[in-house]
């Protein structure tokens, strides 16, 4: 089974666009097409999200304490074990970056293309992909 890690701005808004790449990627995830895996970090900048306004208006407290609930027992958490400073466009994303270097992930899907541009389509091993294309590699699974 192949893995990923998904970053911040693909978890949150996958919960709220179901017919987008983000959207339709959870639900691969949750019909078990990949192990999705997470870092202590992603999922305090996930709630930190979740508590924007826009999220405020589109999901209910109840949605978003049983989505927080499902990433923290149906994923793999790993610690962060790789240090990595300097190499995204933000330190946010280099945690991030450092989060799929750490497990050892296939995949980092990203909607920011900036850092795809910086880092490359592959760094210390994980494939860094766009929703869109990482969505046409599970349809081929």
């Amino acid at each position: 089974m192949i893995s990923a890690v998904l970053d911040t701005n693909i978890l949150a808004s996958g919960t709220v666009t179901a017919l987008t790449p983000p959207g339709q990627i959870l639900d691969r995830w949750c019909d078990g097409q990949f192990e999705l895996i997470v870092s202590e970090h992603i999922i305090e900048e996930l709630e930190s999200t979740l508590k924007k306004p826009y999220f405020q208006k589109h999901l209910s407290t109840k949605a978003k304490i049983a989505y927080m609930e499902l990433l923290q027992t149906e994923t793999t958490v790993t610690p962060i074990t790789v240090n990595v400073k300097g190499v995204a466009t933000h330190p946010e994303d280099d945690l991030v970056l450092a989060t799929a270097i750490s497990a050892k992930a296939d995949y980092l899907v990203t909607g920011d293309g900036p850092l795809i541009r910086k880092v490359g389509k592959k760094y210390k091993g994980v494939t860094l992909i766009s929703p869109t294309d990482f969505l046409e590699i599970l349809k081929e699974l």
